[in-house]
Parts: structure tokens; C-alpha cells; sequence
């Protein structure tokens, strides 16, 4: 149940969705609370990248609820989504650059995109998003040449640049190492508390997840199998949670 002392941000509501004969969400139920970060865990293939692109509308359920700041996003039609997407933005797995802009280029698209169309405002707002993930000195390189990890902070720049609510992170530590992952998290933290940011952030990376998350859902079947603080999570009894955070196949050698 919703904690009545949290305002809600995000609410799905017996949510299902399949992609041709596979069924994918099973009818999940799930709240976030304004200015909190929620991770999301799972095997793969269990629908996480799915749900989450329920939230802005680049895929529309086949039954249930998807309600955004009180804006029930499953009854708008495309052209409706625009202040959903104003609220709302995602940072791709892969960042998602257009590869034949630059950084600077790249962290406006969003910008000239929803109408903006002083570029004075355009160049002060990509310096600020610029600043906040340390990229300061690197907005007029393209993105081949940028690190792994700059790519995903260029990507967390264009995600904010618009003063989005909330951020939707797939897999933001993916193929990173430990030290450039921990300045991704340092990152989403950093949006969270400066900025009040609610973030939704679907990992596999569980030394991340302890890090980042206030609260924690595990999705399997299609369901919502568990959610609870990290340290619920820790205590958990279920064998299947227990196994999975702590990376345990049963395979044998």
C-alpha cells in the first residue's frame, strides 16, 4: 500500500504487457514517491527496460494503469505526452548520442525539440547540465571521443537539461568500471539531493544498488516479487531474493 505520508509520483496499476505470444508484465503494481530513488532488479529478460518505458509512454500496456504526477499517461495519445515527457526523461543504456553532434549539440536536442528556441537560454542550460556532471571542458568534443563513462554522464547532461522531475536510468553502470561507476552513482545522488530528482534506476550492478536506492524492487514473472528498503532486501528470507543478490545460479561444476 501507498505510504499516505510520501506524495506519490509514479503509480502503476495491474500493469501487463505482451510482445507477441510472450507475456512480459503480469500485472505490476508499483508506487514511487516524489524525490526518492527506486531500483529496480531482476533476472534478465523479466521486463525491466519494458515497465519502465510504460512511464513516458514508448509503450502503452495492454490493461492497467500507468499514472504520472496525477496524469494517467495510458489514456493520452502521442501528441499529449509532451508535458509527461517534460516531467519525465530516460537515460538509454547506451546514452543514446547522436554521434555526429557534439556533446553541447547532443545535451540541447531535447531543448530545441520541445520548442525552445533562445539560444542564449539554450547555451546557459546545456553549461549548467555541462557543470553538474563534470563535463565542463569536453562540449565541443564528439561523442567517439569520450570514455565509456562520459558518454553516460553526457547522457545523464541531456537528460536533465530540460529540468526534468525524474530521470529513468537503464542500466546506467553497465560495462563500466568500479571507480567510473561509482562516479555515476556519486552522479544520481548528487541529482538527488541538489535538485530533489526522483529516480527510477533498473541495475544489475548490486554494489550500485546499495549505494543509490532508497527502496528496491525485484521483478520476476512478471510480477513484483519483492520491494523494501536495501536493508529489508538484505534480511529477506525468500530463497530466490537471497540467490540473486547474492549471485547464486545452483549450477554446479
Amino acid at each position: 500500500m501507498p505510504d499516505p505520508a510520501k506524495e506519490l509520483f509514479i503509480e502503476l496499476r495491474g500493469l501487463h504487457k505482451g510482445i507477441g505470444a510472450q507475456k512480459i508484465l503480469r500485472g505490476v503494481d508499483l508506487t514511487v514517491f516524489r524525490g526518492e530513488t527506486l531500483v529496480i532488479i531482476g533476472p534478465s529478460g523479466e521486463g525491466k527496460t519494458v515497465l519502465m518505458k510504460h512511464v513516458i509512454g514508448l509503450m502503452r500496456g495492454d490493461a492497467g494503469e500507468v499514472i504520472v504526477d496525477g496524469v494517467h499517461v495510458e489514456k493520452l495519445r502521442e501528441r499529449e505526452l509532451k508535458p509527461v515527457r517534460q516531467k519525465v526523461s530516460m537515460m538509454f543504456q547506451n546514452a543514446a548520442l547522436f554521434d555526429s553532434m557534439t556533446v553541447e549539440e547532443n545535451i540541447a536536442f531535447p531543448l530545441v525539440e520541445s520548442g525552445v528556441r533562445d539560444r542564449e537560454e539554450i547555451r546557459k542550460r546545456v553549461r549548467e547540465a555541462l557543470e553538474v556532471v563534470d563535463l565542463a571542458e569536453h562540449g565541443e568534443k564528439l561523442p567517439v571521443n569520450l570514455s565509456g563513462g562520459m558518454r553516460k554522464r553526457a547522457g545523464i547532461a541531456r537528460a536533465i537539461v530540460g529540468r526534468s522531475q525524474c530521470i529513468l536510468y537503464d542500466e546506467p553502470t553497465a560495462s563500466l568500471d568500479p571507480l567510473v561507476s561509482d562516479v555515476i552513482d556519486q552522479m544520481i545522488l548528487r541529482l538527488q539531493k541538489r535538485y530533489g530528482i526522483t529516480s527510477l534506476v533498473v541495475t544489475h550492478d548490486m554494489k550500485s544498488m546499495y549505494k543509490i536506492a532508497n527502496r528496491v524492487a525485484m521483478l520476476k514473472r512478471g510480477v513484483i516479487h519483492f520491494i523494501g528498503t536495501p536493508d529489508e532486501l538484505t534480511n529477506c528470507p525468500d530463497q530466490e531474493v537471497q540467490d540473486f543478490i547474492q549471485g547464486r545460479s545452483g549450477v554446479t561444476a
